[in-house]
């Protein structure tokens, strides 16, 4: 029996829903919004996130307001199909990816509204125990780059680790401090990213100074020219793959078969599709590690839940919320996160 065939049979009781907004800076220097789905029935709430990055979609959905025809009588598996047939959009999004995200919202929020109702919890279900999850801090060390975000972060959690962005900025001095630290577990060289803020191009001088500084670090999607294929060729069983992983067939069509991918649930899109891939990875014998997309509500704790029943000791881009602020407070929990399920349903922590 697959993962997803342990939950897809449970049952769904939906009388509607409501929309919440939330709002915050984050260290990557923009104003992230993000949007709550709670569903609600039979005295219970589930909650989701929708992660969609561009602003104005969150607007125009909060001013929508909760239109979608949900109430009813559902399977987990049969609300799944429902939401794939609504328009989740009030006007188009601005980009496609976003449509998985929201739809990630409605289903994780229906799977938690299914669990409460059914008096357990996704572990109770799944059969599986959670165990403490090992996280980093993704980071951007700014244009002048500086180590002073990261010094900052260490000089109040000296245990830390990282996993950082590297750019065609960042000179040989930076580098040598940077190892100095000995904290970086993951180099993220963005290659599959184009016309965002954190666009970096292909650039095998910054490849090779990072390659071979870092020897034991994680290589996240590098962007592959016979320039850059030909410096990072002895560091292949090192690549990990995040960007471009939205399915199996994704993880199926990488350049190299991989030994580690960074599987975002967002990005997957839906609870079956995510599912599936742990599966898929499981049989292969290829690692995962989590991450996170600035959420600012339930979908960091989620994250985590899922991180610390498929791939807890693992580099999991799921740092509690508050090392996403430009100074993160005194205070936040260490990794390894120890194991914080709520009593019922498809909750993590606060």
């Amino acid at each position: 029996m697959s993962t997803w065939d342990l939950l897809a049979g449970l049952e769904l009781e939906i009388e509607g829903y409501e929309l919440e907004a939330l709002q915050a800076t984050v260290s990557s220097e923009f104003e992230r919004k993000s949007t709550l789905i709670r569903l609600r029935g039979r005295g219970e709430e589930g909650v989701g996130e929708d992660v969609t990055y561009d602003a104005v979609d969150h607007e125009i959905l909060q001013a929508a307001g909760p239109v979608l025809p949900l109430a009813g009588s559902f399977t987990l598996a049969s609300f799944c199909e429902r939401v794939a047939r609504e328009q989740l959009f009030p006007e188009p999004p601005q980009r496609e990816v976003s449509e998985r995200y929201r739809t990630w919202a409605y289903e994780s929020a229906a799977l938690d509204l299914a669990l409460r109702q059914a008096g357990t919890t996704l572990h109770g279900a799944l059969d599986r125990e959670p165990r403490p999850v090992r996280f980093v801090v993704s980071l951007r060390l700014g244009e002048p780059p500086s180590l002073a975000p990261l010094r900052a972060r260490l000089e109040l959690y000296p245990g830390l680790r990282f996993k950082l962005d590297p750019t065609s900025s960042w000179h040989e001095a930076l580098i040598e401090d940077l190892v100095a630290t000995g904290a970086v577990d993951a180099v993220d060289f963005k290659g599959y990213y184009s016309g965002s803020t954190v666009d970096q191009p292909a650039d095998p001088v910054l490849y090779r100074r990072v390659a071979e500084a870092f020897p034991h670090a994680w290589i996240e999607d590098p962007a592959l020219t016979p320039e850059t294929d030909a410096v990072l060729a002895s560091h292949r069983d090192r690549f990990s793959w995040d960007a471009t992983i939205h399915s199996i067939t994704d993880i199926e069509a990488l350049p190299y078969p991989p030994r580690m991918v960074n599987i975002k649930p967002s990005r997957l899109g839906g609870l079956r599709s995510l599912l599936d891939a742990y599966d898929y990875c499981a049989e292969r014998g290829i690692g995962n590690y989590g991450g996170g997309q600035f959420e600012l509500g339930v979908g960091r704790g989620q994250n985590q839940y899922l991180a610390s029943l498929f791939h807890a000791d693992a580099p999991n881009d799921v740092a509690p919320t508050g090392f996403n602020l430009p100074e993160p407070p005194a205070g936040l929990p260490s990794s390894p996160l120890e194991p914080a399920p709520w009593a019922l349903g498809f909750r993590w922590g606060d």
